[in-house]
């Protein structure tokens, strides 16, 4: 098939890249002219495992292409995929007009029949707008079509080549056949094909995200009750995702959710709620949660050293608002560090991946390293707030060694409370027993 992507952000250059290694012919477009330039010569903008090689290879048997030229692209191809950005606004309502305002040029370019199929995650209604645009300036029979994605960041490739399912809202049968077949390659072990309405389609993928926010949310919530009556949130994690309802993904305790999705789809969904005069009260309840807990480890660094942080520092294991991407949007780490800085402490911090986006928010303020050791050397504190893995196995003799004095504050609870406590560390994590001799104040 001849695919045109529209847009290669995360998601159009995964969408693209494994669309072309099923055997497509795939152009994927651009108006950043940069961008495309860095892209044909291999320079992916964002980390993602598995993609550089995947790109490579499919740019070497010229699978994938990548231009600004959106009219040649859209009438090489048969289906054209929009995976435009939609950031939200101020009131989480999200913002459409990169969507329409190229739905707008493709009912002025396309002279025969095209899928147009719609990747971003954009509220109820929103193929129903694409195609009253279309239709204004084309004459020309045309389907649009519903196909969010459901790709983690980390783990993108593999969700594409082997999806859970595949979700399409289209009502036309031709339309339906066509995605059909797209989608054929990716789900030969059976995984499902659901296909829908489009305004479902849409809704579904606000609703899944949605969901394991609330569940993220709960599991905070309950660790958060655990410390005060004495629980500990692992064994509860155990004891409750062994019931098949619930299941064992999304219940680990931390500091809040992050990232590109959870958090602007919560607000979007509670906005389009708000448009029919809906109440989402769970969303309302998760959004104020999550607000609480990114910073929820701030007071225990300042109960600990009793209330003066002012020129302490402070070693900052991971940036990115989880392990396996370097996206920092909204990432908790970020507003630990804001936090932090306000109360006058200085920052030493190492992400794998991470890093070089967060310069951009903190630029000289805090001092970026080159290893996870750097980032400890002379500090009063760890405070580790990605689960990278490179984390999960320190050398801890090597950290009591550099630390000005053996403390952690966990916020994504790596370590087991036992060995810790048996290494001679102060070990603050979330909803646990918290390990703690003040060893710092005592010297």
């Amino acid at each position: 098939m001849n695919i045109a992507v529209i847009g290669t952000g995360y998601v159009g250059l995964v969408t693209g890249t494994c669309f072309a290694e099923s055997g497509n012919n795939v152009i994927c477009v651009d108006n950043n002219k940069d961008k495309v330039e860095k892209l044909k010569q291999g320079i992916i903008p964002i980390y993602e495992p598995e993609l550089d090689a995947l790109l490579e290879r499919n740019a070497k048997q010229n699978r994938v292409q990548f231009t600004t030229d959106l009219e040649d692209a859209v009438k090489k191809s048969s289906i054209i995929l929009l995976a435009l950005p939609t950031p939200p606004g101020e009131d989480g309502s999200a913002d459409l007009s990169y969507i329409l305002g190229v739905a707008e040029q493709l009912g002025k370019i396309i002279t025969e029949y095209k899928v147009i199929v719609h990747k971003s995650t954009v509220p109820v209604g929103t193929a129903e707008k694409v195609s009253a645009v279309i239709k204004k300036n084309s004459s020309v029979d045309f389907d649009v079509v519903s196909n969010p994605e459901f790709l983690r960041e980390g783990f993108a490739v593999n969700d594409f080549m082997k999806p859970d399912r595949v979700v399409i809202g289209v009502r036309n049968e031709r339309a339906r056949k066509v995605m059909e077949e797209l989608y054929k390659p990716f789900v030969r072990q059976g995984n499902p094909i659901y296909f829908m309405d489009e305004r479902s389609a849409e809704l579904t993928k606000y609703a899944a995200n949605a969901f394991l926010a609330v569940k993220i949310s709960f599991m905070n919530e309950i660790a958060n009750l655990c410390e005060l009556v004495g629980a500990d949130v692992d064994q509860i994690r155990i004891g409750i995702g062994s019931d098949t309802r619930i299941g064992k993904r999304f219940l680990f305790p931390g500091i809040g959710y992050g990232g590109s999705c959870f958090p602007k789809d919560v607000k979007a969904l509670i906005k389009s709620s708000k448009d029919v005069n809906y109440n989402f009260k769970i969303l309302n309840a998760v959004e104020e949660v999550n607000s609480t807990q990114k910073t929820i480890i701030v007071p225990k660094i300042e109960d600990y050293f009793e209330g003066d942080l002012k020129g302490k520092t402070f070693g900052i294991w991971g940036l990115a608002f989880k392990p396996n991407t370097d996206d920092i949007r909204e990432a908790p780490a970020m507003y630990v560090i804001e936090e932090l800085l306000k109360k006058g402490a200085k920052i030493k911090a190492f992400d794998p991946e991470g890093m070089e986006n967060m310069k951009v928010v903190f630029g000289n303020k805090i001092e970026f390293c080159d290893n996870q050791y750097d980032a400890i050397s002379g500090a009063d504190a760890l405070v580790i707030a990605t689960e990278w893995s490179v984390f999960r196995a320190p050398d801890f003799e090597k950290m009591k060694e550099l630390l000005k004095t053996p403390v952690i504050f966990d916020g994504r609870n790596l370590f087991d409370l036992e060995s810790i406590q048996a290494k001679g560390f102060d070990y603050i994590s979330i909803g646990r027993t918290q390990v703690v001799n003040k060893k710092a104040l005592a010297k």
